[in-house]
């Protein structure tokens, strides 16, 4: 019984052994990293950060040019509506049939179309490609269907 308790404790120790002998390992991988970031060239060093600094650069205009805004969305989706659906019905009574803002997310505008006949169209707007997912709701049974896409940028400008 003593050599298995003897055992059992060497085994103890080696095992606590080399967890040590792994975490002082990190350390010193790291110094070596360290090291070589500290000798290498600062011109070197200076032309990789221009390149990073430069492409964001380039990115964030891109980004800031394609962003689709508040009024886009709306405007798109209102064109869109006016186009498809027969407005005479609301005429006599806007309240019947509108367009109007819903509330969004970090990556999409809700915009939502009311039908006379009480539906719903919801559409989403990608704030950045201005791709637009259609889903049709319907209150009384609470029934959602997916209606497809459209590209907003087709519908911006004209007025039908």
């Amino acid at each position: 019984m003593k050599n298995i308790a003897f055992s059992l404790m060497i085994f103890g120790l080696l095992v606590c052994s080399c967890q040590n002998n792994k975490t002082v390992s990190k350390p010193s991988q790291e110094t070596e990293m360290h090291d070589t970031l500290a000798t290498m060239p600062k011109e070197q060093m200076s032309d990789n950060s221009n390149d990073k600094s430069s492409s964001e650069a380039i990115d964030s205009t891109k980004t800031s040019v394609d962003k689709i805004t508040e009024e886009m969305a709306y405007e798109g989706v209102s064109n869109y509506c006016h186009k498809e659906y027969d407005w005479s019905i609301a005429d006599k009574n806007p309240s019947i049939m509108y367009v109007t803002m819903g509330d969004g997310t970090k990556s999409e505008y809700k915009v939502i179309f009311r039908s006379y006949t009480g539906s719903f169209r919801y559409f989403y707007v990608n704030k950045t490609s201005g791709v637009t997912r259609m889903v049709d709701y319907v209150p009384g049974p609470e029934i959602e269907e997916e209606a497809g896409t459209i590209d907003l940028f087709e519908y911006l400008g004209k007025k039908n």
